[in-house]
């Protein structure tokens, strides 16, 4: 079956929609990017990484009405940084954040770097006003977690891209009765499976869309060019109801290639990386993502686009 000709995402024509700037000049944001959203009570409630000139990590509330015109509200998120283990294991560096809404609560899966390398990390919201840290739900040298919104045969269910040696890396799913504890692992998708765009490491992107079809994941793919220089590009693939380890299809050409001024040039050039997409109720998809490591953009697609891509390779 032929290729559709159409572009499978349009970049917003007036990104980026978030920059250091947005945020009071007293906390010197330099950065914001990579950020999880969500939408709550008709708001889009977007959970921005954010960096000072220091590349000091916190995490910050934008909200918009429309999910292209963003405020920060005045100070970021108050995380529990006097706390022993969290400060020993996080160091400050922690980020992006993946938001998932599980029943009437919304979970946030972040990574948290130190000298223990990196850690995935939980946090959980009711109303965006206050947070709890529930602890860290992964061993070291995984990151990349996001949870499915729904339990899959009475267990919760989390895509992770733990570490394989080598500056490698797959996509796994793990299954929990409690988001704390996690076992049932299975390998989802080797790297070099499927795509011939991400011949260096994959990793989940935005919370799984759950579809007729199966769980539609937006992922990120990442290739070198010159044999050094790293460059991020977003794909998509099609994951079985029942059993999300099982692969039911995938988009052979990248969705999403940094192209444009501000995902080419950056702290880290050559990146378009998304930890959050919308699915709106009439088909459309939103999906926010980091360019070059400095700026918040959006893209719009659509559940069908999407789904015919990963059936037609």
């Amino acid at each position: 079956m032929a290729t559709k000709k159409y572009p499978i995402c349009k970049r917003y024509e007036k990104n980026p929609i978030l920059t250091g700037k947005d945020f009071p000049p007293e906390y010197d944001i330099k950065y914001v990017f990579n950020s999880g959203i969500v939408k709550h009570n008709d708001t889009y409630v977007m959970v921005c990484r954010v960096e000072n000139s220091a590349l000091v990590d916190r995490f910050w509330i934008a909200e918009s009405k429309d999910g292209y015109n963003f405020k920060p509200r005045p100070k970021p998120i108050d995380l529990p940084h006097d706390n022993p283990e969290f400060k020993e294991y996080t160091a400050g560096m922690y980020y992006d954040p993946r938001v998932t809404k599980i029943g009437n609560s919304y979970y946030i899966v972040h990574a948290a770097h130190s000298a223990h390398t990196c850690r995935l990390s939980l946090v959980k919201t009711d109303d965006f006003k206050k947070f709890e840290w529930m602890g860290f739900i992964s061993e070291t040298d995984n990151r990349n977690g996001v949870l499915f919104p729904e339990k899959i045969n009475g267990l919760y269910a989390r895509l992770d891209r733990p570490n394989t040696g080598g500056d490698t890396g797959h996509i796994w799913v793990s299954y929990s009765p409690d988001l704390i504890f996690w076992g049932k692992s299975k390998c989802v998708m080797k790297h070099w499976e499927g795509i011939r765009w991400a011949w260096k490491k994959i990793g989940p992107g935005a919370v799984p869309i759950k579809t007729k079809e199966g769980w539609l994941t937006i992922m990120h793919g990442v290739r070198t060019q010159c044999h050094s220089h790293y460059v991020y590009q977003l794909g998509v693939i099609l994951l079985d109801l029942e059993d999300p380890s099982k692969v039911k299809g995938i988009a052979a050409d990248a969705i999403l290639i940094p192209e444009e001024q501000y995902e080419l040039v950056g702290q880290t050039p050559s990146v378009v990386f998304t930890a959050g997409a919308v699915a709106e109720d009439n088909g459309e998809i939103k999906i926010y993502y980091g360019g070059a490591d400095t700026v918040q953009c959006v893209a719009t697609t659509t559940v069908d686009r999407l789904i015919d891509a990963c059936y037609n390779r």
